[in-house]
């Protein structure tokens, strides 16, 4: 199984995914409106059918995790998708990738975290600001959980190191 980039002769499948998945193409992240048919990203495809997709941004020396999905759980597809971010990363030389979940999607945050990705800051009360650009964001998430937060996550691929002074 080997995932494929986002590309022109493929992005209306993409974005009918997207709005199948999240029943829009657009996100709304630290209260900002994000356009997800202008995202980059990589897909895995089973026949014709997605099966798999992460798309992202790049910008500031960091690319952003804007959504990924796997259809097929514990069979290593969001692992190699965001195998291939990293990589991306890398070859672009980008010093840290970052996401943002929300703080009912348990399964995201033991995902990223088993893969070295670290829990850096707390937006507050996020989905309140979120629900006024997007009021169709539900009161209730994952797991019953009240869905209130943002929280972001950051992994270091190419830190700046500091010249010491003598």
């Amino acid at each position: 199984m080997e995932y494929e980039r986002i590309t022109s002769l493929n992005r209306n499948r993409i974005d009918a995914f997207i709005k199948q998945h999240w029943y829009t193409t657009t996100m709304i992240i630290r209260g900002k409106a994000i356009d997800m048919t202008k995202t980059e990203g990589f897909y895995f495809r089973e026949g014709e059918d997605i099966i798999g997709l992460i798309t992202y941004m790049v910008y500031d020396n960091l690319l952003e995790i804007i959504s990924l999905d796997s259809l097929h759980e514990n069979q290593g597809i969001g692992s190699k998708l965001l195998g291939a971010v990293i990589h991306e990363a890398k070859e672009r030389k980008l010093q840290k990738i970052v996401l943002i979940t929300t703080n009912d999607n348990i399964n995201a945050m033991k995902f990223y975290q088993k893969r070295g990705f670290d829990m850096v800051r707390l937006f507050h009360d996020a989905l309140a600001v979120s629900r006024k650009l997007k009021p169709e964001i539900p009161l209730i998430g994952e797991n019953s959980i009240p869905l209130r937060h943002e929280i972001e996550f950051e992994l270091y691929i190419n830190p700046v190191i500091a010249e010491e002074t003598i």
